[in-house]
């Protein structure tokens, strides 16, 4: 039990970590749906979701290649240093290529009416440097979780948050009530200019660069050529995972504006955009558990009872997604006004969005399962296996998104989302238990989830959204869990003897 609770210690700060920096960055959701019509925060919701797929393309699946070689190889520093410029090369290549062809690409990204084929290459150009930088920031990160200090790790993220939240604010406040009291002028400024949304994100990229700038002092010029053909040979299939993975998460997004087009296209995104962000709290919890589990994991492999350890660590897992699934439900008449919209019309456009919520999150939670499934094949050096998997996850994503979006839009994108990743989810349990058998309980598992799936349909449909009976099935969810996990929870907060 003692290293459930350092793990639980660790992903805690994680998890506070990631709490404090969503806190901070929701500010700005609220702010760009009440300065921006959804067509123009279909913007923000395009050129983010093909950011994603492209960090991972950067990072090229290095950052769990980097966890697994480190427990595989002795000369850890070589492990580091071959990992960070492989992934520096592959940037400063991406870099190149892209400013080369970037009007090619405004062209092609340009949509009538919301912004000018200028304004799309300026964001594109900040993007690169966005993505750039991220990218080289991102084995230094892994260093710092792979070392086990969370807090240096939480530092480095909150200065970059906070970063990003203050000059936003500057951009879009500050200096447009400066300006509107004679207090200053700037011929060069735009009101409510989208592009300076981006300037602050590269800003801030830029600074928690340099924060990392002790671990980067740490690095030297060894790059073992047979090692990183050994290291590649692992992580492309974890990248094609990787891209599989963002392809089924922000598809939809990019194919409802390219499908749909123009300005309801541009709307149709802002909406299932502004909605998605309601799983903020589940996607808190599952990237604070994933910060600290991957580590974990490979630092446990050789442990004789590493099995036992994985399989106690899915079961709380489950039960906090599915607990944090009911609840979000549950109380989404209140949440909702985390997305209020502008103006009272405005408002109704983006709640309009809220009947697709809990297709969402349960999309999500399965999401998260698989991410906890899928440590089998990555500590098994089968990291084929992930790339199978997300493939096929990615071509449901892809031929039922472009063969129903036409017709249901968003609601299609977000029942193929739950769709692709359930399918993920039960493949990966199936071949995991086949090629690296981890005693998972499977019926205790499934029982809480089917558990919280009743709890949702009846406050969500049955009781029509209300708050004190969804609030009281979460209660009852809450203490069923309790008593049935009763024994555990005693082992658990059990004193360990000195």
């Amino acid at each position: 039990m003692s290293t459930l609770k350092k793990f639980a210690g660790q992903t805690a700060v994680y998890g506070f970590t990631t709490v404090v920096s969503r806190l901070l960055n929701s500010i700005l959701t609220p702010i760009y749906v009440n300065l921006y019509p959804a067509k123009t925060y279909g913007i923000f919701t395009t050129m983010y979701a093909w950011a994603s797929v492209l960090n991972a393309l950067l990072a090229f699946g290095m950052e769990t290649t980097f966890f697994r070689y480190l427990n595989k190889v002795d000369n850890k520093k070589k492990v580091y240093s071959t990992t960070f410029f492989s992934v520096a090369i592959i940037a400063i290549a991406f870099l190149s290529l892209t400013f080369a062809f970037t009007e090619d690409i405004a062209n092609w990204m340009h949509a009538d009416g919301v912004a000018s084929i200028e304004d799309y290459k300026t964001f594109i150009r900040l993007f690169t440097w966005i993505l750039v930088l991220d990218a080289l920031a991102v084995i230094p990160a892994a260093k710092i979780r792979a070392e086990g200090r969370p807090g240096r790790y939480s530092i480095v993220k909150i200065v970059n948050i906070l970063f990003t939240v203050s000059l936003n604010l500057f951009f879009l406040y500050v200096i447009p009530w400066g300006i509107k009291n004679g207090h200053w002028e700037f011929a060069w400024f735009r009101p409510n200019w989208v592009g300076y949304v981006f300037i602050s994100n590269l800003i801030a990229s830029f600074i928690t660069f340099l924060f990392l700038l002790p671990e980067l002092m740490e690095l030297k010029w060894e790059y073992d050529r047979k090692l990183i053909i050994q290291m590649l040979s692992y992580s492309f299939p974890v990248l094609i995972a990787n891209l599989s993975f963002i392809v089924n998460e922000n598809l939809d997004k990019i194919a409802i504006k390219q499908i749909l087009g123009g300005d309801y296209g541009d709307q149709e995104v802002g909406i299932y955009g502004a909605v998605c962000k309601l799983a903020i709290f589940l996607s808190i919890f599952i990237q604070g558990f994933r910060l600290g589990a991957e580590p974990f994991f490979f630092s446990h492999a050789k442990n004789k009872d590493s099995g036992e350890t994985y399989a106690t660590i899915m079961n709380y897992f489950v039960i906090v997604v599915c607990f944090i699934f009911a609840g979000i439900v549950a109380n989404i008449e209140i949440l909702k006004y985390f997305i209020p919209g502008g103006s009272a019309s405005q408002r109704e456009l983006y709640w309009s969005g809220l009947h697709i919520v809990p297709v969402l999150i349960l999309g999500y939670v399965c999401l998260g399962i698989y991410m906890n499934l899928s440590i089998w094949y990555k500590l098994s050096d089968q990291t084929r296996f992930g790339l199978y998997i997300s493939g096929v996850g990615a071509i449901i994503t892809i031929v039922l998104n472009f063969i129903l979006i036409p017709k249901y839009s968003y609601v299609a994108s977000a029942w193929i989302s739950l769709t692709a990743y359930a399918t993920m989810m039960i493949l990966s349990y199936i071949m995991g238990q086949r090629n690296y058998p981890i005693p998972y309980n499977l019926k205790k598992n499934l029982g809480y989830l089917l558990s919280s799936i009743v709890v949702v349909i009846l406050s969500f449909t049955v009781f029509d959204r209300s708050l004190i009976i969804g609030n009281l099935l979460l209660l009852v969810f809450g203490a069923g869990t309790v008593y049935f996990e009763r024994s555990n929870l005693r082992a658990i907060f059990q004193k360990t003897p000195s």
